[in-house]
């Protein structure tokens, strides 16, 4: 049963300074799992009980990922446009974006916070990241303001010139803000929290990851559990 059907109203969860996750509509339980599961012996089951979340957790323990296929998660996304681009990579999914062809761009675009500036120790693919001071911190907010500023004031004034949209985007950066629908199953979205909440993936990402997370657990609990136990790897 869908989240519409059951009357329950969208939930959004505001992420960075301008973004959210909103879970927009959800045909999704534990339920749909182990029907799903028990098909193979042509059962089927209205309600769950402690033998079917046994069932879950060991199709999660021995990655027999196929039942966790057959449900559904429709999230709505507000994110700056280098968390968009990581986020694509995901490609078991359906995604549609705004576009800036058609529509006239934000005007909001991403400013980290102070504790968030920060800068990489290490060479790459082995490197860390550790805080700056306040002074480097405010005047990278600063630098970007400014940059973000003159890029929107290029764009508007060659739309004002007649210039194409398609083609005015060019000078916006990626610190802009984008949207997107995104519909994915179970499997693929614990696949997604598993890179991209990890203490690895880049922490805008993983902050968004982390309200996909939660709002992944309230819907599938006993699937989001057995997911936990397994070490947070995805069937």
């Amino acid at each position: 049963m869908s989240a519409v059907e059951q009357g329950i109203a969208p939930r959004t969860i505001e992420v960075l300074d301008h973004g959210f996750v909103r879970l927009d509509d959800a045909m999704a339980s534990d339920l749909s799992v182990v029907n799903a599961a028990r098909v193979s012996f042509a059962r089927r089951k209205e309600e769950m009980d402690d033998s079917d979340a046994g069932l879950i957790r060991f199709l999660m323990r021995e990655r027999h990922g196929t039942p966790f296929e057959h449900n559904a998660f429709r999230f709505h996304v507000r994110t700056p446009l280098f968390v968009a681009r990581e986020w694509f990579r995901h490609r078991i999914g359906s995604y549609n974006e705004f576009s800036m062809r058609y529509a006239k761009a934000t005007d909001e675009f991403y400013v980290p916070a102070l504790e968030d500036v920060r800068t990489q120790v290490g060479k790459p693919g082995s490197y860390s990241f550790e805080p700056v001071s306040d002074e480097v911190a405010q005047a990278t907010r600063e630098e970007l303001a400014a940059v973000y500023a003159a890029a929107y004031a290029a764009y508007e004034r060659l739309v004002e010139a007649g210039v194409a949209r398609e083609l005015a985007r060019a000078v916006m950066p990626v610190g802009a803000y984008t949207e997107f629908y995104w519909t994915v199953n179970a499997r693929a979205l614990m696949n997604f929290v598993s890179l991209r909440a990890a203490e690895t993936a880049q922490r805008e990402i993983r902050h968004y990851a982390d309200a996909v997370e939660l709002l992944f657990a309230e819907w599938m609990p006993v699937t989001y559990e057995a997911f936990v136990v397994a070490g947070r790897v995805g069937p």
